[in-house]
This record gives structure tokens, C-alpha cells and sequence, in this order.
């Protein structure tokens, strides 16, 4: 997509869009309060959105659980924007990163209807993982960087 931004948020508005994008499509349909799209790990991630036109249409994040192994969550695209290589660029943007600062490989927990999208990047399935809200199936996958 021509003119699309792939960066860090800057500004505190800016974290509120990213936050908010996260918590409408991840959080909302389930009915999960706001705060829900959050957890302990916020300050010492790598935060990376996408902005069109001036709208933040896409999120995701990434950490690290030890020395070597970082971890993609919360990824997220509004829908109207899906198919545009948005999620690709953002997951790229995110596995850089991760790489630079020393990551071997990755790990992420995918819900059931993105498994192709994380395969398509290089991702394989090593295992079921948990149910979220009772109803979203995710597993456990994982790309080696080196």
C-alpha cells in the first residue's frame, strides 16, 4: 500500500489510537471491558502501528521472554483494511526488531483464523494452546531467525 506509515507510536495520542484499535478488534466483540487489550508487559515492548491517511489501521507487538526467544501478540488489523500486506508489513517491522536486539526465534499464540496468515510468514504449528473467552482457539507457533 502506497503512503502507509509503519512505525512506533510517538505521542501519547498516538498510543491511545493503538491501544484503541487493539482493544475494538481483539477485545470488543467478546465484550471485554477496556484495559482488557493491556498487560504487565507494555513498557518494555516494541510497539508498532500502522497509519493510512493520517488512521492508525493496524497494531502489534513484540518481546522478549528470554535471551532468545521474542514473542509477537496483539496483532491487529481494522478490518476494512485487511488483504493489504498491512499485517506483513507490521509483523516484518516487528520480527527486524526483535532480530536486532538478539531474538533467535519467535513465538507467538495465533487464533485459529490467522494460522495461514503466521504460515505465509514463515511460522509452523507446534502445538494447541489455549481457548480464549470460551470460544477462540489459538496455538502455539514458532519462526526460527537464524
Amino acid at each position: 500500500m502506497e503512503d502507509l506509515i509503519i512505525r512506533e507510536p510517538q505521542t501519547e495520542e498516538e498510543f491511545e489510537e493503538y491501544y484503541h484499535l487493539r482493544w475494538k478488534i481483539l477485545r470488543k466483540p467478546w465484550n471485554q471491558p477496556r484495559g482488557s487489550e493491556k498487560d504487565e508487559r507494555e513498557r518494555e515492548s516494541i510497539h508498532i502501528m500502522a497509519i493510512y491517511g493520517n488512521k492508525v489501521v493496524g497494531v502489534g507487538r513484540g518481546h522478549f521472554n528470554s535471551i532468545e526467544e521474542g514473542q509477537i501478540r496483539y496483532m491487529a488489523v481494522e478490518e476494512s483494511y485487511r488483504n493489504r500486506g498491512i499485517g506483513s508489513s507490521i509483523i516484518l517491522e516487528l520480527e527486524k526488531r526483535l532480530k536486532e536486539r538478539g531474538a533467535k526465534y519467535i513465538v507467538l499464540n495465533a487464533r485459529e483464523n490467522a494460522v495461514e496468515f503466521y504460515r505465509k510468514h514463515g511460522y509452523i504449528i507446534v502445538g494447541k494452546d489455549h481457548t480464549l473467552f470460551n470460544s477462540i482457539h489459538h496455538f502455539k507457533m514458532m519462526k526460527n531467525l537464524r
